[in-house]
């Protein structure tokens, strides 16, 4: 069931059903998360079980900002063991925001959701109605809530209510509500950065850049290592359609188009460059702009994937770190 955010009982209402250990579907400025009490063991392998992934795969837990400038303060305390100097940095700089930290847990609390691992990964999202929601089921007793993106593992994640509703169109309006807070803004997952360590570990890109984190923290930013926690959407092959996705050069793009021929109807194309394309192709156009493309690329690649096609051929991004939460989810998706 779809409840629109204009509805001024949806809010209590999705609340209500989240401390009954019910599943949601939870708006988030990234994208739209399958969200359930993260301190409640039997919602958490509702999620598990409903998006079919593997319990030891880690979720992320959802604060609350709560009042004043450090109100996430106490959900932090109440998961993490230990905060970090450069971690609580991080925080006062980007949360409420697109940034997950990966803490030392503590013990006994929300197993479930954090895979089985002694960490945890604690994100404050910025989208008010997400904010609303928390606050409401803090009321309730949900300390925070688990939420990874609202799609089977390894799909296209959703950034409208729609998407959502298309996953799980299996489940009853019992089983899943859905909160409608329209299209997320931001369009790709949160940046995750490991603060177990000494010192931050870049674990999944997203919109904010090294440079942002390390001017925040005060420390460089080291690159994922075997050593690394699991983490939310760091597997090889994810955020795929069922078309086979292929990154190409704009060169290689216009060669393959122009081999073709009544094959077209079979291909999609989502590229920023000029092409000529051939009769029958869907060809959309990338934005110029690194975030209006994180904002578009989830959708895009579900509206290609509807029409059917068994090809989606993508113009690689461009270099630079303002592209790289994109060109990670295409390479995941390519893989």
């Amino acid at each position: 069931m779809l409840l629109p955010a204009t509805d001024p009982a949806a809010i209590e209402q999705a609340a209500q059903r989240l401390a009954a250990g019910a599943l949601l579907g939870l708006p988030t400025e990234t994208v739209y998360g399958l969200a359930a009490d993260a301190d409640n063991a039997s919602a958490v392998q509702r999620i598990f079980a409903a998006k079919g992934r593997p319990s030891e795969h880690p979720l992320i837990v959802h604060l609350a900002s709560g009042a004043g400038t450090q109100g996430w303060r106490a959900g932090v305390e109440h998961y993490a063991r230990e905060l970090p100097p450069f971690a609580l940095a991080l925080m006062q700089a980007f949360w409420p925001g697109p940034l997950t930290l990966i803490l030392p847990r503590r013990p006994f609390v929300a197993t479930s959701a954090a895979g089985g691992q002694d960490s945890i990964g604690l994100r404050c999202p910025a989208h008010p109605l997400a904010q609303a929601l928390l606050a409401a089921a803090q009321a309730h007793g949900v300390r925070g809530v688990a939420a990874p993106s609202a799609n089977r593992f390894g799909r296209v994640s959703p950034t409208t209510a729609q998407h959502v509703a298309q996953e799980f169109a299996d489940l009853s309006d019992d089983e899943l509500l859905i909160l409608d807070g329209g299209a997320c803004p931001v369009g790709i997952e949160s940046t995750i950065v490991d603060c177990t360590r000494s010192q931050p570990v870049l674990l999944r890109p997203g919109v904010l850049t090294p440079a942002q984190l390390q001017a925040a923290c005060g420390l460089a930013l080291q690159v994922r290592d075997a050593g690394a926690p699991r983490a939310s959407g760091t597997l090889e092959s994810h955020y795929a359609p069922r078309a086979r996705v292929r990154l190409m050069s704009a060169p290689q793009l216009q060669a393959a188009l122009d081999l073709l021929g009544p094959a077209a109807d079979q291909v999609a194309v989502y590229a920023r460059a000029p092409l000529r394309p051939a009769p029958g192709l869907r060809l959309r156009r990338m934005p110029d702009d690194a975030a209006a493309a994180a904002q578009a690329l989830f959708a895009t690649l579900r509206e290609l994937d509807a029409t059917g096609v068994r090809l989606i051929w993508v113009e690689t991004p461009p270099a630079g770190p303002a592209w790289d939460g994109v060109r990670d989810r295409l390479q995941r998706a390519a893989a």
